[in-house]
């Protein structure tokens, strides 16, 4: 060759260091290039697919490489630890991945961009950083991401599929699909081609239009001889209050009363339930066990809410303070303390619920001591920091217990009377952990309840964070788009898959669709506000 050949050889060299992608089929069957690839697949762990290309000037010191098909390193970047990308996938010079690293096809890394998936340990003081272990979480980059200059994700995130990455931005927390983060730390912009939104949108238009036309044939179907019958959960029809109260609450969300009701009439009806004593609201078609006191009683203390709330709904008011509640703190303490916390987190949070429903009704319709107080003194002592919750995880069924126990704890404490929920971000991510452990639920745990114990929680610790947002709001779109395949023309909503529909599953699916779309900030899209138990408005301390 001849001195000029040999100075352009030499360019294309050089240029091939930073503009990796000039490279040509004959640069990757060169030999000094199929050499350096033997050499990295003897000392760097590494396999190449036949049309993959390594710069020569790339620094590779790995245990573990895969390098897929077209994909290809740029100069003066830096790969170590244990790493694998997928076709077409380009690494940038300067950049620098370190640790477990998996990319998908198509990830494109801009130059200086650092993907660390691994981490110094820091935690005592009393050794030298430099002498404390390391752990590696690892990073997950799905197909088709494109991370910008100078942006650093850090160990244990995951980076969804068609995401892109700002330059700049430092991500310490997953990424969904399509979002697009930017900022430190990296929070989402918005989505490519914001498509997920206009689904949304028009997902909460087709079901409104729907429910908003059909909800009094729905009401009349549940109706016999005057009173609502529907099954529940379990599948039995039973006779209870609760029918009525969810009719209510269904005509009430589209500003109507149920057609045919007499509201003068089943306000005296529901208010003649409520236990002069006690306050409390016993359901006169499932009596009490021999021996069982009121506040022992489920449905007593849940038709606190259910009627209560009707009872608002139609304009009226309790007639008495509900005393049952209004304890000194020591026998409000020994009543908390001895619920279910360990065995059956979410009853016990049902009957912190209704405590807090109960001293709502006193504190507007009559009077109340220092029972709030106390209550919530109580919960901030008692709430496990860890998780953010209340109660123990069971063997059976994980954090089932205690997270659905959380929504029905803080509906109606935190949330009603307006007050942050201590440790939010602890809680959100037990939260999304038990949505992950149940594989986002399907089958029979697709129920309403499953579904609302995730949404509204989530909604409630927004309010004072944007920590996971990202994933909280791809779970919101999931239920937004899911629940308009579920709706049934003429009968409403299931509470389960499998299930027949009902009244009660009606009622708090229309429900959850609202609080999904308000978490999104599209509420005003969907027809329905729940105005009973479902409600998001806080009423506040001072009332």
């Amino acid at each position: 060759m001849d001195t000029y050949g040999t100075l352009e050889q030499a360019d294309h060299e050089a240029r091939l260091q930073f503009l990796t992608w000039d490279r040509t089929q004959a640069d990757i069957d060169a030999p000094e290039h199929r050499a350096r690839l033997a050499h990295l697949a003897a000392a760097a762990g590494a396999s190449f697919h036949p049309t993959a290309y390594v710069a020569a000037e790339a620094a590779i010191f790995t245990t573990h490489l895969v390098l897929g098909e077209a994909s290809w390193i740029a100069g003066h970047a830096l790969v170590r630890g244990d790493v694998e990308l997928g076709r077409h996938c380009t690494v940038n010079p300067y950049a620098m991945i370190s640790g477990r690293v998996r990319c998908g096809d198509g990830v494109r890394i801009a130059s200086h961009v650092s993907i660390v998936g691994f981490n110094h340990g820091f935690d005592d003081p009393g050794v030298p950083i430099h002498m404390q272990k390391h752990e590696s979480l690892g990073i997950t980059i799905g197909d088709d991401v494109w991370i910008g200059a100078n942006a650093v994700v850090l160990d244990g995130v995951s980076v969804g599929k068609g995401a892109v990455i700002a330059a700049g931005a430092v991500v310490s927390r997953d990424v969904p699909p399509l979002a697009i983060v930017g900022g430190v730390p990296a929070r989402i912009v918005r989505y490519r081609g914001q498509s997920a939104r206009k689904d949304c949108v028009s997902a909460l238009g087709r079901l409104g239009a729907a429910a908003a036309v059909q909800w009094p044939e729905i009401l009349a179907r549940f109706r016999e001889g005057g009173d609502y019958v529907s099954r529940e959960a379990d599948g039995t029809a039973r006779r209870s209050a609760r029918h009525l109260n969810d009719a209510i609450e269904i005509a009430a969300g589209f500003g109507a009363v149920p057609e045919g009701l007499d509201r003068t009439a089943t306000l005296r009806q529901l208010q003649a339930l409520q236990d002069k004593e006690t306050g409390l609201f016993p359901d006169p078609h499932q009596p009490l066990a021999p021996g069982q006191a009121q506040r022992d009683n489920g449905l007593a203390l849940y038709n606190v809410l259910s009627v209560g709330y009707a009872i608002e709904v139609l304009g009226g008011g309790p007639l008495h303070r509900v005393s049952a509640v209004e304890l000194e703190a020591s026998a409000l303490c020994d009543w908390l303390e001895a619920l279910s916390w360990r065995e059956r987190a979410w009853g016990a949070g049902a009957a912190v619920d209704a405590i807090g429903t109960a001293l709502y009704f006193n504190a507007r319709y009559f009077e109340t001591g220092r029972a709030r107080e106390t209550l919530f003194g109580w919960l901030a002592m008692q709430q496990d920091r860890a998780t953010g919750l209340w109660g123990s995880p069971t063997e059976a069924e994980g954090l089932l217990q205690p997270v659905n126990g959380f929504y029905r704890l803080t509906r109606g404490t935190y949330a009603q009377f307006g007050l942050p929920v201590p440790n939010a971000e602890r809680a959100i991510d037990s939260v999304l952990l038990n949505y992950r452990n149940y594989g986002g639920f399907s089958g029979r745990t697709y129920t309403a309840c499953n579904l609302l114990d995730t949404v509204h929680p989530l909604l409630l610790c927004l309010r004072q964070t944007d920590y996971r947002r990202a994933e909280a709001e791809a779970i919101a779109r999931a239920v937004i788009g899911r629940a308009a395949e579920r709706w049934v023309d003429g009968e409403g909503f299931a509470f389960a898959d499998g299930q027949a529909t009902s009244l009660q599953g009606t009622e708090m699916w229309l429900s959850v669709v609202h609080l999904a779309a308000e978490l999104l900030g599209i509420a005003g899209d969907f027809v329905f506000v729940p105005k009973g138990v479902h409600r998001t408005r806080a009423v506040g301390l001072g009332l």
